[in-house]
């Protein structure tokens, strides 16, 4: 693979940049070669239509079968709609070809001939609980000969939900966009497993980004203005044979800098790649001190497959000087797996239960008793304190609703040690576990990205959502500073934190100090040397909001200052939980201990953690190490300086005595 880096150096082949000129060496003509996306003769384009297939909205379904009959050379009109009684929903539609059927007598234009053939060739489709569109009968056949291929536009879409499909004529894109379906639902248990997405991956991914014309434009435009104006900016490429774009990774100073701080558990969001978003985005998503999302690093890929997202990490760990993050939270992914052990084997890679548990509607709503499958399925991932009891719960389910042989649930099952929060509880996630009912992992663009945002448009977002971000973290940081939050019992944990942990997450880590009141009972259960087990009572709202009386074990060692709850929410959040609180205070612990006080949640953390040098990258250079050191320390004061005006005056003061003081040592070496 050949790679272009700059402010960098790229483990596998250094070239160094210079300036702007080191990203493409192109004119207007090379732009035009590397954006193209012809296919070649014989390559079949478009998935035809089948039994299971699934939409996010009746536009795309509609766009997907105009763009097949376009490609197979036939034209395409409804022929039915249903639409909810008293309401303008759409709830199911049937498209056909439009020599489906005859006109009548009186329909019949003497001056133009009858071109209808009573062709069956058809579509239905409806509305299922996932909210998404359903294929549930396909004709394929036609009974007429099918035409070239039609280049006429295709149905108009109402205001605000049009989807263009530009002609083949057109010199912006060589094909028109398909929008693929997931099959699912093939079978009577709707069975379908984790491998179907991988094996469309495999044939789908291309050797060069798919790129509309003015894209390389625009990337060459972003790089020379983050050269100019963002001097620790990172990026990496991969060019193929053609010296087309396939891959590519960047990473502005702001990210950079967060990287040094938050990269111990990172968030791999391969949201908009995986569900065929026009930006084949892959984000590098962490947690700050406040407890938001911070991002740490981007990429775009040809496509999904184990080669492209080794290289994505290589490159991050580049930009990392080979920092390897102890956790791993990504979607369920048999190409991310195989990908993240290669290039992480030190981490511990875990499949994001959120993402998981999303997908419940689509794999399990076609199924008998759906409300029930599901309701017994949160009862043995949300409530299982044991693995035994988690087991248990899962067999239940499966013998009882009778879905033993259901392919994507026994799937589940095998992968259950890197999903079921009760397996998880050595694990340290920093608050990204999700292991409660409704906690969920966003997109870190969510709100600034849909299915057809253009590169153009996005790289533009890319920046305000980062000023955003960026925001909101010097808001939340001034918040924690200059205000003393409101204490709400006499409790001395509470007191302790008040004053150490920033606003946000002693929000969080109070909640636990006033649910110490819903716990009871404290009892101890049995004593081994130093370690006494102990058992915490809690009343818990349980179904249909009835009382309900849970048991929690915590152990205790008095000698090593050691407290552990079988709930486990200090590896998953990152503080204690009531459970632990409790026992410390039965034993007249009037402090917790400091290793249960992360300074990651620290109102200081910033200003005292000076960030570790990796070793791992052998060709790291001593004047990148001072560089990126100095810039991280000088974001510093920059971050501390707009906290008001006095901070201002002061840092800027600082940063210009520095500065002579710098040259005064240029002259003594003269």
């Amino acid at each position: 693979m050949e790679e272009v880096s700059v402010n960098g150096v790229n483990s596998e082949q250094a070239i160094e940049g210079q300036g702007c000129e080191t990203f493409l060496e192109i004119d207007d003509e090379r732009a035009d070669l590397d954006i193209q996306n012809d296919i070649p003769d014989g390559r079949k384009e478009f998935v035809e239509p089948a039994v299971g297939m699934e939409f996010e909205s009746y536009e795309d379904a509609y766009n997907y079968y105009s763009c097949y009959a376009k490609e197979m050379g036939f034209r395409v009109r409804v022929k039915n709609s249903w639409f909810k009684r008293n309401s303008k929903e759409k709830y199911g539609a049937v498209l056909c070809c439009s020599s489906q059927g005859f006109k009548r007598i009186k329909e019949v234009n003497r001056l133009r001939k009858e071109t209808r053939t009573g062709c069956p060739a058809m579509l239905r489709m409806r509305i299922v609980d996932s909210k998404r569109w359903r294929v549930v009968e396909v004709t394929l056949e036609h009974n007429h000969l099918l035409g070239s291929k039609i280049c006429k536009a295709v149905k108009k879409m109402g205001t605000g939900s049009k989807r263009k499909l530009q002609s083949s004529s057109d010199s912006e894109v060589r094909t028109v966009k398909l929008y693929r379906a997931l099959v699912i639902d093939a079978g009577v248990n709707g069975n379908s497993n984790i491998t179907v997405r991988e094996s469309r991956s495999s044939s789908d991914h291309s050797d060069q980004l798919s790129l509309k014309k003015g894209d390389a434009q625009a990337i060459y435009n972003y790089l020379c203005r983050m050269q100019l104006t963002n001097p620790n900016f990172f990026y990496l490429m991969d060019l193929n044979d053609n010296g087309c774009i396939r891959n590519f990774f960047w990473v502005d100073a702001r990210s950079r800098a967060a990287s040094g701080y938050f990269c111990d558990v990172i968030f791999l969001d391969n949201t908009f790649l995986s569900n065929k978003y026009e930006i084949p985005l892959v984000a590098f998503v962490g947690t700050n001190h406040h407890g938001q999302p911070v991002l740490l690093g981007c990429g775009l890929l040809s496509g999904e497959t184990t080669g492209y997202y080794t290289w994505l990490f290589k490159a991050w760990l580049t930009c990392t000087s080979g920092h390897h993050p102890h956790t791993i939270i990504s979607d369920r992914c048999k190409i991310l797996q195989s990908a993240v052990a290669e290039v992480f084997p030190k981490s511990l890679h875990r499949f994001s239960l959120s993402h998981i548990m999303r997908k419940v509607p689509e794999k399990l709503g076609g199924l008998r008793n759906y409300d029930a499958i599901r309701k017994a399925l949160c009862k043995a991932v949300y409530e299982a304190l044991k693995p035994f009891d988690f087991e248990a719960a899962w067999g239940f389910m499966i013998q009882h609703f009778g879905i033993a042989d259901h392919e994507w649930l026994r799937a589940l099952y095998e992968d259950r040690s890197q999903w079921a929060p009760v397996y998880l509880k050595d694990t340290t996630f920093a608050g990204m576990a999700t292991a409660r009912p409704g906690e969920t992992l966003n997109a870190f663009f969510d709100k600034y990205v849909h299915k057809q945002t253009p590169l153009k448009e996005f790289l533009d977002k890319y920046e305000l959502a980062l000023q955003k971000k960026h925001k909101e973290e010097v808001l939340a940081d001034i918040d924690s500073r200059n205000s003393n939050p409101e204490l709400k019992t006499r409790c001395s944990f509470e007191l302790q934190l008040s004053t150490v942990y920033t606003r946000e997450v002693f929000k969080r880590f109070q909640l636990e100090v006033e649910e110490m009141y819903s716990c009871f009972s404290t009892t101890q259960l049995h004593v081994e040397g130093p370690v006494v087990i102990f058992l915490v009572k809690e009343r818990v709202m349980g179904e249909a909001n009835r009382r309900e009386i849970r048991d929690f074990e915590v152990l205790y060692n008095r000698a090593a200052a050691e407290v552990r709850c079988i709930c486990s929410c200090f590896n998953f959040y990152g503080y204690l939980c009531r459970h632990a609180l409790c026992v410390l205070n039965f034993n007249g612990v009037e402090e917790i201990p400091l290793k249960y006080i992360l300074p990651r949640w620290k109102k200081d953390y910033k200003r005292l953690h000076i960030p570790e040098q990796g070793s791992g990258n052998a060709v790291a250079t001593e004047g990148i190490q001072w560089f990126s050191q100095l810039y991280r320390s000088a974001l510093q004061v920059v971050e501390e300086g707009v906290i008001s005006l006095e901070h201002y005056k002061v840092a800027l003061q600082a940063f210009e005595e520095s500065l002579h003081r710098v040259h005064n040592v240029e002259h003594k070496i003269e």
